[in-house]
């Protein structure tokens, strides 16, 4: 069977999203498990760049200990944040 190139995309995105932190591993796959099918590309766009941050700050914010700092993120963090629960 020939993969998609939205298959492809987000195998690469599941690949981006391994960290060196469990804890970002924990927030990230449970999103993607929830969410990732269904994501537009604006979203996919966003959480690619996201997923550019030290693991340390991505941690910092996830676990709100300091704010994001670019109000472009905030909708994607809650929904990171909010598959948590």
């Amino acid at each position: 069977m020939v993969d998609s190139v939205e298959d492809r995309k987000h195998d690469r995105i599941r690949w981006h999203a391994r960290r060196g932190l469990l804890e970002n591993d924990l927030f990230l796959t449970r999103f993607l498990d929830l969410e990732l099918a269904a994501m537009n590309k604006m979203d996919m766009a966003l959480l690619e760049e996201l997923l550019r941050w030290s693991d340390n700050d991505l941690l910092d914010v996830l676990m709100d200990r300091k704010p994001c700092g670019d109000p472009r993120f905030q909708p994607l963090i809650e929904r990171i944040k909010a598959a948590q629960k």
